[in-house]
């Protein structure tokens, strides 16, 4: 999958994962993993910035294989960031969904 696609998408699917439940970083990671190829370098980074612009909060939990792990949780603002998203990726790709259908009927 093209780079720059998968960049684009990863805030909205790391946003939507945690809503539908709470995750620590390697556990995020893999989840994506399963379909979309990422780099763990390229995670941790954005969830500093969604945790700094407040759309997720942090906490501590303990896990039963080492140390605590550090859960993120989706706050109400990134809730309503994550809908704002949801939003928009439905309207881009509708429309490029559209353009391909007309580009493929006109071969």
């Amino acid at each position: 999958m093209n780079a720059q696609f998968k960049k684009g998408v990863l805030e909205l699917c790391v946003l939507m994962l945690i809503h539908q439940k709470d995750q620590y970083g390697y556990e995020l990671a893999q989840n994506i993993s399963k379909n979309i190829s990422i780099a763990e370098g390229s995670l941790y980074p954005l969830l500093r910035r969604l945790t700094k612009e407040e759309y997720c909060s942090t906490y501590l939990a303990e896990s039963n294989e080492g140390p605590p792990r550090k859960y993120y949780t989706l706050t109400p603002k990134g809730e309503g960031h994550m809908n704002y998203l949801i939003q928009e990726w439905e309207w881009f790709s509708g429309y490029v969904s559209e353009l391909v259908k007309e580009v493929s009927s006109d071969e």
